[in-house]
């Protein structure tokens, strides 16, 4: 969308400036535009290609149509279209860290002005008076950096960055094989690629960049790596270093609420005689499965492995010296 969206907006304008300026240059837009001669020279290739566009350049009228009645086609788009790209921009933009928010409004007002202005006033009325999005914790994204690691990931380039973990509250630089980029809940965004540093796949919030640096090094993906596998084993967003057998119970009263989603691909759910649950998955991300257990207090409990339950009793007793509260005392 984000992609679509930018290309959009900038053939508008090309379009405009065609109209609008005074024996406009290749030079002349580029500079307007604020990007290269060589995406100019490409976009204008693809208004004559595509969209058939009778442009021609004379030094005496710069780029200009010979056909000064000619328009752009009108873009094919229902009011119900209108309607979804408009609600998911207002989506977008309720998440601050958004990328794309600002382009896709852009974008969306172009469009909106090849309909009738009544149709276009409802349907943003609507989107704007009917629908509510509740972002939550808001993250700080640098969309330069965003954008920069679209390129790297779709060019294969090596980058360098500097980045912040919170685990130990520490800032190191990171050499880096960017693979791909993924959403996760909306707001949280994350790197995926190869760690020079570690010598193994790592996630990174992108958020958590604090400068980033295209290398003029290219890599070759690993083809072993098989992306919808890899963040298929994840549980949440976490990602450790072995696959665990998991095993959680959930008494009847909490039962309802964890059936009525899928968790895991892989999860499998045992309805006990008195409605309580045994919840079985086969996934990595120990610490976000601790937290996730423990979301659901007294109700859950950790069956296996192990560890896991060792991890869950210690916060539980660190908890309870927070409170001062005595072994043995009810809460």
């Amino acid at each position: 969308i984000g992609t679509m969206s930018r290309h959009l907006e900038r053939l508008l304008e090309i379009d405009k400036l065609i109209r609008t300026t005074r024996r406009p240059t290749t030079a002349s837009l580029a500079k307007a535009l604020e990007i290269s001669e060589r995406t100019i020279r490409s976009d204008l290739a693809f208004l004559r290609d595509r969209f058939h566009a009778p442009l021609e350049y004379t030094p005496k009228l710069g780029h200009h149509y010979i056909e000064p009645e000619w328009r752009l086609p009108s873009v094919p788009l229902t009011q119900g279209e209108l309607f979804a790209l408009t609600v998911g921009a207002k989506m977008l933009e309720t998440y601050t860290g958004s990328p794309y928010a600002m382009q896709l409004k852009s974008a969306i007002a172009r469009l909106s002005e090849r309909l009738p202005e009544t149709t276009w006033v409802n349907v943003r009325q609507l989107a704007e008076e009917h629908i509510i999005f509740g972002g939550g914790a808001e993250s700080e994204l640098d969309p330069d950096i965003w954008h920069k690691l679209e390129d790297a990931c779709s060019q294969h380039q090596v980058v360098l960055m500097t980045y912040y973990t919170a685990s130990r509250d520490a800032i190191s630089e990171r050499k880096l094989d960017p693979y791909l980029l993924h959403v996760y809940r909306a707001t949280n965004l994350y790197l995926i690629g190869y760690c020079h540093n570690r010598q193994q796949f790592r996630w990174f919030r992108v958020d958590r960049i604090k400068k980033l640096e295209l290398l003029p090094e290219h890599f070759i993906p690993d083809p072993r790596f098989n992306a919808k596998e890899y963040i298929g084993n994840v549980f949440q967003h976490e990602v450790g270093d072995e696959l665990l057998d998991v095993e959680i119970w959930f008494d009847a009263k909490t039962a309802p609420y964890i059936k009525e989603r899928r968790w895991h691909y892989t999860q499998e759910i045992e309805t006990h005689a008195d409605s309580s649950i045994t919840l079985k998955m086969h996934v990595r991300g120990i610490n976000d499965l601790k937290r996730w257990v423990m979301w659901y207090g007294r109700g859950a409990k950790v069956l296996s492995p192990p560890k896991l339950a060792e991890l869950v009793r210690q916060e539980i007793e660190g908890m309870r010296n927070n409170y001062d509260l005595p072994q043995g005392c009810k809460l």
